[in-house]
């Protein structure tokens, strides 16, 4: 079951929580409690639970490099309650990937794009809507077999280059890749090293992330329902093969997006 941290409205500390980089936890708050919210000092939001009217909630994501603990302030009323998340490392694999060597050592005009890419990205998913663009339980873009885990330490050609940010699915090229739940295309593009990419906005600082695709369905702008298919699975970009990559921004930190979609469910939706 996952633990979901319950807000009081009174001065308290907890010291026995605990988050693993790379994942997510979910606060709640009765709406007539909801004060200030800082997250390691940053200012932060509480929104709407979507399908519980009177509730508030708020994610807490831990950066996969991250190395220290994230501390949580709230303050109602002029009483201040610190919420500590003691920081727990993962235990994450390593894998070795061979691609093509364009791919592991770009150029350096193909650096200045990747950095431009990154930039463009990261824009976008600092930029927090204030509401949640979806009601009902996040599910899987596609039903098949996991290929690579979110968190692998990825050597490429013999060097480690990264760390996985999502989860490998199996699929060959042309199969249809849905929308993982409503919200609003953001990215719908080739990239360097996600190749056709689609990234949709759920609100709250949520993004979904679907890269390697052979075709591309949506446009930026699009409104988009879940089980719509936004595009088909590839092996363009950085691949050594047909797969889609599958992954889950929250608050500007890529983190796992299973647990996420468990924790999410679980949260709002019991299930």
């Amino acid at each position: 079951m996952r633990k979901i941290i319950i807000l009081l409205a009174i001065l308290l500390s907890l010291n026995a929580n605990e988050i693993i980089n790379g994942e997510t936890e979910i606060l709640k708050v009765d709406s007539k409690f909801a004060g200030e919210l800082f997250i390691n000092d940053k200012k932060s939001i509480w929104l709407d639970n979507p399908v519980k009217k009177g509730e508030k909630i708020a994610f807490v994501s831990s950066n996969y490099r991250n190395k220290n603990d994230i501390i949580v302030k709230h303050i109602f009323n002029n009483d201040e309650q610190i919420i500590k998340f003691k920081l727990i490392e993962g235990s994450y694999k390593k894998e070795n990937i061979t691609v093509s060597s364009s791919k592991a050592n770009p150029n350096k005009e193909n650096l200045k794009r990747i950095k431009k890419e990154s930039e463009e990205a990261y824009s976008i998913y600092r930029t927090k809507t204030d509401k949640l663009l979806f009601n009902s339980k996040f599910e899987l873009p596609i039903n098949s077999v996991i290929t690579s885990n979110f968190g692998n330490a990825r050597v490429f050609n013999g060097i480690l280059k990264s760390y996985h940010s999502g989860t490998d699915f199996r699929a060959g090229i042309g199969t249809p890749i849905k929308a993982a739940n409503d919200g609003v295309v953001m990215i719908a593009k080739e990239r360097f090293y996600a190749g056709n990419s689609v990234v949709i906005n759920h609100g709250g600082g949520i993004y979904s992330q679907y890269y390697h695709l052979s075709k591309i369905n949506v446009e930026v702008g699009n409104l988009v329902k879940k089980g719509e298919v936004i595009g088909l699975s590839g092996a363009t970009g950085r691949v050594s093969g047909p797969h889609l990559h599958f992954g889950i921004m929250v608050n500007a930190n890529s983190v796992e997006p299973l647990k996420f979609i468990e924790a999410i469910n679980y949260a709002l939706f019991d299930k």
